[in-house]
């Protein structure tokens, strides 16, 4: 059976996290993982890290203020830097951190967005978005934060992304009626 925890970053898990996402190949430089834990404890994002049976497996984030303009005008705040241990990919763990991500969020918004890249590395993430019940923002592409126009030109790498949101499901109301 996996066991899976998922609870916030602390300022003890900066040197961890370093130290897996570099040695598993995703390469988060430490001064960004260093700011994050900042800007956690600034209130400006929440860190999210998951732990399938003790070892660390991934992390994401919810930006409060996006820097996508259109959520940033909207108040819909970003989960923002997805990231599984390669190794324990198809485990639950993405799963699991989207749970609680979504929680947070809709606890204080009312929407939630998500951007991801379109190139075939983003396969995963994508279906697992749509699976969730995100759908595209209708803005279009976006590259570098900034709408693609039709006929022009741009490099498909890590700045080319599709925004998503997904609404706060409605609860049902359990009461009996007659």
């Amino acid at each position: 059976m996996i066991s899976i925890e998922v609870r916030p970053m602390r300022e003890s898990d900066v040197d961890l996290v370093y130290r897996v996402f570099d040695t598993c190949g995703i390469g988060k430089p430490m001064d960004y993982v260093r700011r994050c834990w900042e800007q956690n404890e600034a209130g400006e994002r929440i860190t999210l890290l998951a732990f399938d049976q003790g070892a660390f497996a991934g992390s994401l984030h919810l930006l409060h203020q996006s820097h996508y303009k259109y959520f940033v005008q909207n108040g819909i705040p970003e989960i923002n830097d997805f990231n599984v241990v390669p190794a324990l990919r198809k485990h639950g763990i993405g799963t699991a951190l989207m749970d609680e991500v979504e929680r947070i969020a809709f606890e204080q918004y009312g929407t939630v967005g998500i951007g991801v890249g379109l190139y075939r590395d983003y396969g995963s993430a994508q279906r697992l978005y749509a699976k969730r019940g995100y759908v595209p923002d209708g803005k279009g592409v976006m590259y570098c934060e900034q709408p693609v126009a039709p006929g022009s030109s741009v490099r498909v790498d890590d700045d080319l992304i599709l925004y998503f949101t997904k609404d706060r499901p409605v609860q049902e109301d359990k009461r009996a009626t007659f």
